[in-house]
């Protein structure tokens, strides 16, 4: 929190390993990704110690430096970019949203932002780029002329204003933000988790694609939910006006 969250090699491998935990464990449903304090999200990368590392202008210096830079699977974990990832996602954005930070919460699905929050894409202000899933994502998550202009002047936004562009779904006071995200996190985990993740898995592989293909991908995902012991204790359980087993 005293570094408003930036992301330093030792941070970066952590969140990396608990996203794998996340993804590998069938028991867990959904997942809430919130800042330490009530400062910051994420402020980005750490200037110091991971920008330094990852340019080149210093050697690594502990393992959790060589992991980082030996180990690909940490900046797509932690950066859910290239991660194959089909369980939600819920982004609580308790302070400043910035850079590297900015970036993850373009991999989540779901965010929510209290009213002091700033949303920015500083990099070009220090001769860098966004470069974990920015340029790819954010043109794909709000209109063209407002992705660039947030990527090329590097200049912050307001949680106002990020809910005007469908950068968040909710903005929430401070002391609803976590309540407010685990109710998403609940209402999810109680629907049927094979039809929660096609859905995910189905939208994301779609997007972008010709509609031909898309719908392919759409008739794969039904048969594999249609054929699951899931899909017919929901009917069941409706039918038996009871709460399902899935």
């Amino acid at each position: 929190p005293a570094t408003r969250n930036a992301l330093t090699p030792r941070m970066l491998c952590l969140l990396a390993d608990a996203v794998l935990r996340f993804a590998q464990d069938d028991a867990l449903r959904a997942a809430i990704l919130t800042g330490a304090g009530d400062r910051a999200f994420c402020s980005g990368g750490d200037l110091a110690l991971t920008l330094p590392l990852m340019s080149g202008a210093r050697a690594p210096r502990d393992e959790w430096d060589r992991r980082l830079l030996e180990d690909p699977r940490v900046l797509a974990a932690s950066g859910l970019r290239r991660f194959p990832l089909d369980k939600p996602v819920i982004a609580a954005i308790n302070g400043d949203c910035l850079a590297a930070g900015f970036e993850l919460m373009l991999g989540t699905d779901i965010r929510i932002g209290v009213p002091g929050a700033r949303f920015g894409l500083p990099e070009v202000r220090h001769a860098l780029i966004p470069f974990a899933g920015s340029m790819a994502r954010l043109p794909r998550q709000v209109p063209w002329p407002h992705a660039m202009e947030l990527m090329l002047t590097g200049d912050p936004i307001d949680a106002a204003q990020a809910l005007r562009l469908g950068l968040l779904n909710h903005v929430a006071p401070p002391e609803e933000l976590l309540p407010r995200a685990r109710q998403l996190a609940e209402r999810i985990a109680r629907n049927g988790p094979v039809a929660v993740r096609a859905v995910k898995r189905t939208a994301l592989a779609s997007s972008g694609r010709p509609l031909a293909e898309a719908y392919a991908l759409e008739d794969a995902a039904k048969a594999a939910v249609m054929a699951s012991e899931d899909a017919r204790e929901g009917p069941r359980a409706f039918m038996e006006k009871r709460t399902p087993q899935y």
